[in-house]
């Protein structure tokens, strides 16, 4: 008789509400630990400075040669492809809204504004022709050659 009473009160809204609510504490709950363990080695990190330590670079030398290729494809990434494409959905957009307003009876209007968003195609297919990709060349510190060295007193 309890059950009766309980199941007709709910609304048939609750479990994807608290589908949701769930997965959004879930995500924060993941989020706040994430922010902690990464507080926790930055502080490991500043521990080590202070003792005179010096701390590696990384500790996954492999995750972190893989993170500066990523960094490195982002930084060469052509991008004249993605200009083009969006010329030619542009004028295409154009295209279709100028016969569209022509088919209407708007001719002098379609060609205005179709002709508009035509012209703004073509000048993102016209600045695909100019975007070639730059390249990026890291060039790691030498180490000073000559002069005194670094490596203290030798007595």
């Amino acid at each position: 008789m309890f059950f009766d009473s309980w199941s007709s009160s709910i609304s048939p809204y609750m479990i994807p509400i608290v589908a949701i609510v769930g997965g959004l504490f879930v995500a924060m709950v993941g989020t706040i630990s994430k922010a902690r363990i990464r507080e926790l080695e930055i502080r490991e990190r500043i521990a080590m400075i202070e003792r005179g330590l010096v701390p590696p670079p990384e500790k996954d030398p492999e995750v972190f040669e893989h993170r500066m290729q990523a960094i490195d494809r982002v930084q060469r990434r052509d991008h004249a492809p993605r200009f083009r494409a969006g010329g030619i959905m542009t004028i295409s957009v154009g295209l279709g809204l100028m016969t569209l307003l022509w088919s209407l009876g708007a001719a002098p209007e379609g060609i205005g504004v179709g002709g508009f968003i035509v012209i703004i195609g073509l000048g993102l297919l016209v600045n695909s022709l100019f975007n070639r990709p730059q390249s990026y060349h890291y060039m790691p510190p030498q180490p000073p050659t000559g002069g005194p060295s670094d490596t203290g007193p030798t007595s």
